[in-house]
């Protein structure tokens, strides 16, 4: 129970009389009369106003008093008006009855009003609906009029209400009975009305209120307070209470309060739910008028203690004491306003204020403050508290209430309480700039405070770098363990609020190396976590199982940076485990990347510089490579030669030495130098390893250099069997014996005479060259060269002899030709053929006759030629001969080919003469004849294109 002499009382209301709208002359019924013409008259209301109601954008009265002509205004006046008052302030009204008006209720969402009302004296109350939209003669169409009697005996209407949905209207009445009417309230045939509640005490309340689709009824007594739901068929009850209250004391509350049905009573005041009581107030003071308005409960009440039930014995039996009228925030738990009216007649909320009729016919309006002005009186106050609440349920934005806690933090801060005020600054994060708060907490002894307000600003993620660090110097200045592993031992990255890079870098500063080990690992900074075990606690087996378990890509990066180091202290391990990088990689089991996918491995060459202190482990795992992933790259078989023919080089031990041999030679003869082998054989000739360098010079088709490497050591034999093997591929290596073994003054004669028989066979070089080459050697006689030359000059003979006879025959056949084509120019061609070329039958007119002699029908001509201009039968060989001649058109400027075909050949004048055929040279004779041989050449040119000329003639 909260006492109310506990609440701050404050002024957040303005009051002031409502005045009548300037030019209003007359036009309002009891207005008091100002001096001056241009005075404002204050609005006046009609008297024996006892009964209003508001909503829809109007203020509704009920008179009910007799006719009274005190005042000019009223000569009109008659009982059982209803009045309503826009917001122009211009009063209209109707006659609604005959007597009087007793009850008004204005519903919120639609232009219906219901009110109670009696035509007749007597107890004979009648319901009436009006449809404030539609117009009978002037006045609000009445829809409905049905008499409000709860039995069989008619008894006075106590509190009337209406749901918003226009489906549900509640009456009720002094002899404890409530009616229901279930349906179209507008209308009698869609309406239902049943005794909802029969009780021994008067009705003094009742609301609707709507949960859902479910809707409950509260119905309250001076003695007691119920419920039921009535949007079903049973409407079952639930007793709330056994305090009740007098008329006008109950009202539902809006959202802001959960809907609750508020009770007045005299010692306190009560809210309920549907189905329980809720919290209570205890306002003392006899309970006039409970109303709710925009989050607010408004109490009128008097000290003088009335028992609730007087009011249904006598309406004027209330005195004019001072009535005080409250209005209460129930959240924030202060009195907003509170005054005191003389005989306060209702209540009312309407057009955003709040409004008090009184019964001397003033409106007193109050006016609410704006939420800045009301902050403001708070902070004057320094109630930084309850500016807070005031603020939050005054819904102000996040700009607003940073501001708030700013000030509140500020002033706490002032008041020497630093943690008060870091808690406020805290609440600012995200509107406030940290550097504000941060510049106030650097001092040592507030570094708790500091502490506090960085971690909040990490849980927010709204954290930077600085603030990072700050934090994480903070907890080591303090040396305070456990906050910072509760700090950084989140559960997963989505909870991570700092830059995990920073931190780590923090903590290493700081020495606090398994802090920062434990960030590295769980946030993947495989850089720093490696930089951590090799270089501060000098780790290295932890380091590289670290490796061991990460990911391919970033494996194979970590241990290109840190091999050298790691192979420095554990070559074995290293060793392995560069063994399992560069073949088939797959992080060990404790890993925490996902599994690698098959065939993942690096490139074996990148990782040799890292043995360069360790050969030993280098030669290990080069021959592993070489044995289990042959198609290592080049450089791994290079090293590996290099280091079998370093400890071939340096070996003492005859049989060890002959085994590194093998070794050597076996690597060579792998196949994997037979396209690059520069660098090998720069390997084998640095450590003079001849057998190296020969199978190598041969492998690379290097006969020269095996030639000279005999020559050098004077192996006359091997030079020959050089010469045997290899002579078909370069024929001038047996010239180049030759040569050697004539600069020998030593007896070579046995291995001149096997060249010289060789040269003979392949007819490899001139005679006179041989004899020139020989005759530099003292011990080269006639004798030795005898045989050679007898031999050669009997080929020569036979080969003159077979040239003169070509060239004769050459020269009939070109007179021949010559006499054939003078005869085609110069004589007649008799056709004599009988028979077709094509078919053999007999010729037959028409015929198609060629100067090559074939003879065809035309209709056979025609058939197989291709052109008109070429005889069917010539034409392929013709064709031949015309294709000779243009390769050899195309081919007189191949001078290049012209050089290497002499070069090579064995027979060069045949090559000169073949070129010289194809007219090479043709040019260059013609640029110096005079005319006449240019004629004469163009003439013998001439004489082999005729050859293939022909001409068609039809018979």
């Amino acid at each position: 129970m909260a006492a109310y002499l506990q609440w701050r009382r404050f002024v957040f209301f303005d009051k002031e009389l409502v005045k009548e709208p300037l030019g209003n002359d007359g036009a309002t019924p009891g207005a008091t009369p100002t001096s001056g013409p241009a005075a404002s008259k204050f609005l006046c209301l009609p008297p024996g106003i006892t009964v209003c109601d508001s909503g829809r954008g109007s203020v509704v009265f009920g008179d009910i008093l007799p006719l009274d002509l005190r005042f000019l205004d009223y000569s009109t006046h008659m009982e059982g008006q209803i009045w309503f008052l826009p917001r122009s302030l211009q009063l209209t009204g109707f006659q609604a009855y005959k007597l009087r008006v007793t009850h008004l209720y204005q519903l919120k969402q639609h232009n219906i009003l219901a009110s109670v009302g009696e035509d007749e004296e007597g107890i004979n109350p009648l319901v009436k609906i009006w449809n404030l939209e539609k117009r009978d003669g002037g006045n609000p169409l009445c829809t409905r009029i049905f008499p409000a009697i709860p039995g069989t005996e008619p008894t006075v209407v106590s509190c009337l209400t209406v749901h918003e949905n226009l489906n549900f209207m509640a009456i009720g009445f002094t002899d404890g009975s409530v009616t229901l009417n279930k349906g179209d309230i507008t209308r009698d045939r869609h309406s239902k009305t049943q005794i909802l509640h029969k009780g021994n005490y008067p009705i003094t309340g009742l609301a609707f209120r709507q949960a859902g689709k479910t809707t409950h009824l509260f119905v309250v007594t001076t003695e007691n307070v119920q419920s039921y739901i009535v949007s079903g068929k049973d409407y079952p009850r639930v007793e709330l209470d056994t305090h009740g209250c007098g008329l006008r004391c109950s009202a539902l509350s809006d959202p802001s309060q959960d809907l609750q049905f508020i009770v007045a009573g005299d010692e306190c005041v009560y809210l309920y739910q549907p189905d329980e009581r809720g919290p209570c107030f205890a306002f003392e003071g006899h309970k006039l008028i409970a109303h709710w308005f925009r989050g607010y409960l408004v109490i009128v009440s008097r000290d003088r203690k009335v028992s609730p039930k007087s009011e249904f014995t006598s309406r004027d039996s209330q005195s004019s004491d001072k009535q005080i009228l409250n209005i209460y925030d129930l959240c924030n738990k202060f009195i907003a306003y509170s005054a005191v009216f003389e005989d306060i007649v209702d209540v009312l909320a309407e057009w955003g204020s709040l409004y008090v009729l009184t019964r001397d016919g003033r409106v007193h309006a109050l006016q609410e403050k704006d939420t800045q002005t009301k902050l403001e009186m708070l902070f004057r106050k320094n109630l930084f508290e309850m500016a807070i609440n005031l603020a939050k349920s005054q819904h102000l934005d996040s700009d607003g209430l940073a501001q708030i806690f700013m000030q509140y933090g500020d002033h706490l801060y002032s008041k020497g309480n630093h943690d008060g005020a870091v808690q406020q600054y805290i609440r600012t994060i995200g509107k406030l700039e940290p550097s504000y708060v941060i510049r106030k907490f650097l001092d040592a002894q507030r570094i708790h405070n500091l502490t506090a307000y960085l971690q909040t600003l990490h849980r927010q993620s709204l954290a930077n770098a600085d603030h990072t660090t700050l934090l994480l110097n903070c907890y080591t200045k303090l040396k305070d363990s456990s906050k910072l592993e509760e700090f950084i031992k989140t559960k997963s990255e989505s909870e991570v609020h700092f830059d995990v890079e920073i931190a780590i870098k923090v903590l290493r500063q700081a020495g606090y190396y398994s802090h920062a080990l434990y960030l590295a690992e769980n946030h993947a900074h495989h850089e720093w976590y490696l930089k951590i075990q090799l270089e501060d606690i000098k780790n290295y087996q932890e380091a590289l199982r670290y490796i061991g378990r990460l990911p391919f890509e970033q494996a194979e990066s970590n241990m290109k940076r840190y091999g050298k180091i790691l192979m420095h202290h554990i070559p074995e391990q290293m060793t392995q485990l560069l063994k399992g990088l560069c073949t088939d990689y797959q992080p060990s089991l404790e890993g925490r990347g996902d599994r690698e996918a098959p065939g993942c491995r690096a490139n074996s060459e990148e990782f040799i510089p890292i043995f360069a202190n360790n050969p030993r482990e280098l030669k290990a795992f080069l021959e592993h490579m070489s044995e289990v992933q042959p198609d290592s790259p080049q450089g791994i078989y290079d090293t590996l030669l290099e280091l079998r023919l370093q400890n071939w080089a340096h070996e003492k031990d005859p049989q060890i030495k002959e085994k590194l041999h093998a070794e050597a030679i076996s690597l060579l003869k792998s196949g994997r130098f037979c396209d690059v082998f520069d660098k090998a054989l720069v390997l084998c000739q640095m450590h003079d390893f001849q057998d190296g360098v020969l199978y190598l010079y041969e492998q690379g088709k290097l006969y020269q250099q095996i030639m000279h490497y005999h020559m050098q050591h004077e192996q006359y034999r091997q030079v020959i069997a050089v010469c045997e093997r290899h002579g078909e591929q370069e024929p001038s290596l047996w010239e180049q014996a030759l040569s050697y073994f004539a600069r020998k003054e030593e007896d070579c004669k046995e291995y001149v005479a096997a060249v010289l028989k060789h040269i003979e066979n392949k007819n490899l070089m001139p005679p006179l060259l041989v004899v020139q080459t020989l005759a530099h050697n003292s011990t080269a006689t006639l004798s030795v060269i005898r045989d050679y030359l007898v031999q050669k000059l009997q080929k020569q003979s036979q080969q003159i002899a077979q040239d003169e006879l070509r060239v004769r025959r050459y020269r009939e056949e070109t007179t021949r030709i010559r006499q054939e084509i003078q005869e085609l120019k110069a004589s007649p061609k008799i056709f004599q053929k009988t028979k077709c070329s094509i078919c053999n039958s007999a010729l037959e007119l028409p015929s198609v006759h060629f100067l090559c002699g074939h003879s065809f029908h035309q209709h056979c001509f025609e058939s197989y030629s291709e052109s008109d201009a070429d005889c069917p039968t010539c034409l392929p060989e013709n064709r031949k001969v015309m294709d000779m001649i243009r390769a050899q058109e195309q081919k007189q400027d191949l001078h290049d080919q012209f050089q290497h075909q002499l070069k090579c050949s064995n027979d060069s004048f045949s090559v000169i003469a073949d070129y010289f055929g194809r007219g090479v040279f043709n040019k260059l004779t013609l640029l110096t004849d005079p005319p006449t041989a240019r004629l004469s050449v163009s003439l013998e040119s001439g004489l082999q294109r005729d050859l293939l000329m022909h001409s068609r003639r039809g018979t």
